[in-house]
């Protein structure tokens, strides 16, 4: 089992002719991923050529060796013309408001935004337009989303896990992958990446509900930061909520002051959004909080009994 995407996912990159849409595409592609298309206005007609090796866990063999991906004009006609259902995107920050807004207005299902440095007022644009029209959004600023062995939409990694019966769900792209690797002897059900922004579309509260309902998933680890209230908002949802267990880690434990670290939305005021506030508030729900990513992965261990 999965949440959001799965084995059936028709990926299309928007950005697929630039360097980081081409080299990710790759990525995805080895990994067992079904790129349908890509779109670029300036190179309709054209295709991307890929020669596929497949080293990850998910590779489709059917699909190992040389992989012509169509460029379309458009969103709309790349998914008309492939059925595209999942989008990410890869462009300049500039011009990603639109490419997301033109992904979202074309009915792609999810659209997984990796762009960083994204204004704030296009990130509320474009969340707010997801949610108008149903349209799960992933992002912006993040790694994207993987369930191992089946479909990787972003820049996660392939190789460093594999299936199995771990939710994952973080606000940071490198604490995603170090807590992967550590737990790959067991395996997830679905990495996600959040972003760390002020504003993204997937909240940690839309993650724990998709892993609550998920029946293969035995035990969710949230990672969380420093800054706002979202792991506060997480911890009130999973006390009426949750069922599954859940075990957490809080970047920022050492953070200074008013200082904004690593993410946007990274920043303290006061006491409010330390991590010690936040994990005082997952720990009066049960939640476990590991200190360390190390930590955090033995807790996990130890709810599983693994």
């Amino acid at each position: 089992m999965s949440i959001i995407i799965n084995a059936d996912s028709r990926v299309l990159v928007q950005g697929i002719t630039g360097s980081e849409g081409r080299r990710h595409t790759q990525r995805m592609l080895d990994s067992g991923t079904a790129v349908v298309a890509g779109t670029n206005p300036r190179k309709a007609g054209t295709t991307v050529d890929f020669d596929v090796v497949g080293y990850g866990p998910g590779a489709d063999l059917a699909r190992q060796g040389r992989v012509e991906i169509p460029v379309y004009a458009s969103v709309a006609e790349a998914r008309e013309a492939t059925g595209a259902n999942v989008s990410v995107i890869f462009v300049p920050p500039a011009f990603a408001k639109d490419a997301a807004l033109e992904a979202i207005d074309a009915g792609v299902e999810t659209v997984v935004v990796i762009t960083e440095g994204i204004p704030v007022a296009d990130a509320t644009v474009v969340v707010d337009r997801a949610l108008a029209r149903g349209t799960r959004l992933i992002g912006p600023n993040c790694p994207g989303i993987i369930t191992p062995g089946q479909c990787n939409v972003g820049i996660t990694p392939a190789d460093i896990t594999g299936p199995g019966r771990i939710g994952l769900v973080s606000k940071s792209g490198t604490l995603t992958y170090q807590l992967m690797h550590e737990l790959r002897d067991i395996g997830f059900t679905t990495c996600l990446g959040i972003g760390g922004d002020p504003v993204v579309g997937t909240t940690h509260i839309d993650a724990l509900a998709a892993f609550e309902a998920d029946p293969e998933t035995d035990v969710v680890v949230m990672i969380g930061e420093i800054g706002g209230d979202a792991e506060e908002r997480a911890a009130a949802w999973i006390a009426e909520n949750m069922t599954t267990p859940v075990v957490a880690y809080i970047a920022g434990f050492t953070a200074p002051e008013g200082k904004t670290m690593g993410h946007a939305g990274a920043i303290v005021s006061g006491s409010s959004g330390t991590a010690a506030a936040k994990a005082e508030a997952l720990e009066a729900v049960g939640v476990r909080v590991g200190r360390t990513p190390s930590r955090t992965a033995l807790l996990v261990r130890e709810v599983l009994g693994a």
